[in-house]
């Protein structure tokens, strides 16, 4: 007979979960595995909502396994260290993003590029070596291999620190890959929401200058006073993407709904090229005479390897970028979920779990 999750291992655990496809999270007792010769134990302080909890609570990309207790960007204080543990000690502050084991075996995990290995393990929802289902950030405490945990810079807030585990390393992984990190290139961003704020960010800190491109006008200041792009287009304004045919270098996709790309490759220069960080649900049409024509490419890109997600948290203590974030209450969840679904945030929750969450105990 299965074990309830509160038996499974020997240190209980407390946080929300969802149970089933509605997606609504309620409190949760379950348990962490002991803290193993090369495991890091800590108490999580915040815990950032991305947009793929939202997915995953309602199982709408049919991976979900219940109870789901989400979160992947979880950033807190180290309270145990393994035997064999060499590169954190107790109060060292630390982050776990999107995954928590893999191979360690094959090319990608050799090149340190654990996010694209085919045996990567999940933060939470997957299974584990031991046969047990991960369990996420909206929980008092995470215990993760020591190859899998960050060093959070003492200068970057726990809060604003959060996000950058996955929206961080989504925009950052693929400036870097592509060449786009390089001073005086033009950078296209799409969508200015959770990861596409961050894309500007980046990309500005990197010495590019920055293109805004959005559907919503409305979007123009905050993009160009607050967040510092050079230029902002509506993609629906004809007039204004003719006017910019062929300036970008490259562009940065953040979008996840259904969106034409033909537009967005004709704003690219010859040899420029289109990368997808926004995973829309349905197929999106490519036409072939886009590409010939140019010489351009369409690339994709998924979070990050470990060693890059370190260079990334790093590089952005050093340049003190920080999401925009609305810090919330652990019992506000299932409202914050209602409001992203709606996009109504700027940019991106973060759940307060070491203040609140155990007022809701």
């Amino acid at each position: 007979m299965a074990r309830l999750p509160e038996e499974e291992h020997p240190n209980k655990a407390f946080g929300w979960a969802a149970r089933d496809t509605s997606g609504v999270l309620s409190p949760f007792k379950f348990s962490r595995r002991a803290t193993g010769e090369k495991d890091v134990a800590f108490k999580v302080l915040y815990c950032g909502i991305c947009h793929s909890d939202l997915h995953k609570v309602k199982n709408e990309w049919g991976t979900s396994v219940y109870p789901l207790v989400p979160g992947h960007e979880i950033v807190g204080e180290v309270t145990e260290v393994g035997s064999k543990v060499g590169k954190f000690k107790v109060g060292d502050k630390v982050g776990v993003g999107c995954m928590v084991g893999s191979c360690h075996s094959c090319d990608n995990c050799t090149n340190n590029l654990e996010n694209y290995c085919p045996k990567m393990i999940l933060t939470y929802s997957a299974k584990y070596y031991d046969g047990t289902i991960t369990y996420g950030g909206y929980s008092d405490t995470m215990i993760a291999d020591e190859h899998f945990v960050v060093l959070i810079p003492d200068n970057l807030p726990l809060d604003a620190a959060a996000p950058l585990l996955c929206a961080g390393i989504t925009v950052y992984s693929p400036l870097r890959f592509y060449g786009l990190d390089k001073p005086d290139l033009h950078v296209g961003v799409v969508g200015l929401g959770g990861l596409g704020h961050m894309a500007v960010k980046f990309a500005k800190a990197m010495g590019a200058k920055v293109t805004v491109i959005s559907t919503s006008p409305n979007k123009k200041k905050e993009a160009l006073e607050n967040l510092g792009a050079d230029s902002f287009l509506v993609s629906r304004d004809q007039d204004q993407l003719k006017a910019a045919n062929g300036t970008l270098d490259g562009i940065t996709d953040t979008v996840s709904a259904q969106h034409p790309l033909l537009p967005l490759l004709g704003l690219l220069k010859a040899n420029g090229k289109l990368i997808l960080v926004g995973a829309p649900a349905k197929p999106l049409e490519l036409a072939a005479f886009s590409l010939l024509q140019g010489r351009k490419v369409v690339g994709g890109s998924m979070i990050g390897g470990m060693k890059e997600t370190q260079e990334m948290i790093d590089f952005a203590a050093k340049h003190s970028i920080k999401p925009e974030i609305e810090v919330i209450a652990m019992d506000y969840v299932n409202t914050a979920m209602e409001r992203l679904l709606k996009a109504d945030v700027k940019y991106r929750f973060v759940i307060d779990i070491g203040n609140t969450l155990k007022a809701t105990s």
